[in-house]
Formats: C-alpha cells, sequence, structure tokens
C-alpha cells in the first residue's frame, strides 16, 4: 500500500502564491508519475500537472500554463506543486495521485483546500 500525505494549501489573496507538497509513504519502490488534480465545487476534476519520475517530463494544463510549477525529490517521495499569481478561478481542493506502473493512477491524497480571494 501506498500513503499519500498533502499540505500547504490554504487562502491566499489574488496574485499570491502557495506551494503545495506531496509525500508519498509505504511501498514506494517504484513510482512512474505523480499528479496534481483539483476539483472546484460542481466542476468536474481537472488535471492539472502531472511528473515523470524518471526524467522528471512535465505536463501543465492550459489553465495553468506559465503560473503553475511541479517539482520532485526522488530521495523524499515527494511531489510538489508551485502555483504562482494565483487567480480566484484556482480556488479548489487540490488532490495528489500516484501511479506505480504507468497505467492509471493508483492512489490518491486526502485532498487540500486552496481558496483565492479576489
Amino acid at each position: 500500500q501506498v500513503q499519500l500525505v498533502e499540505s500547504g494549501g490554504g487562502l491566499v489573496q489574488a496574485g499570491g502564491s502557495l506551494r503545495l507538497s506531496c509525500a508519498a509513504s509505504g511501498r514506494t519502490v517504484s513510482i512512474s508519475r505523480m499528479g496534481w488534480f483539483r476539483q472546484a465545487p460542481g466542476k468536474e476534476r481537472e488535471y492539472v500537472a502531472r511528473i515523470r519520475w524518471s526524467g522528471g517530463s512535465t505536463y501543465y494544463a492550459d489553465s495553468v500554463k506559465g503560473r503553475f510549477t511541479i517539482s520532485r525529490d526522488n530521495a523524499k517521495n515527494t511531489v510538489y506543486l508551485q502555483m504562482n499569481s494565483l487567480k480566484p478561478e484556482d480556488t479548489a481542493v487540490y488532490y495528489c495521485a500516484l501511479d506505480r506502473q504507468g497505467g492509471a493512477y493508483d492512489y490518491w491524497g486526502q485532498g487540500t483546500q486552496v481558496t483565492v480571494s479576489s
């Protein structure tokens, strides 16, 4: 089993920054990729960003490109999401997810609330 623990959410004014962290523990012998998703009330879940554990290639949703940066610390089995120039529309619960074998995301964190005030 793998456990994911997120931290770093909170309340910030528009234009501000937050850094989310997600630490994986348990059976983390192999990680293919980790990603961040978000879901706002009444909206579908959005795939925000992804990083491959080997090589570090990244993906960003168009809505966050140029403002958010995903990074990883392989030694700590931790993924980060640096969020800059935050907008009210970034308000959501942010979830991290882990894919061990290159298929679907197998494990999910509990979510952390990000609220951006205008």
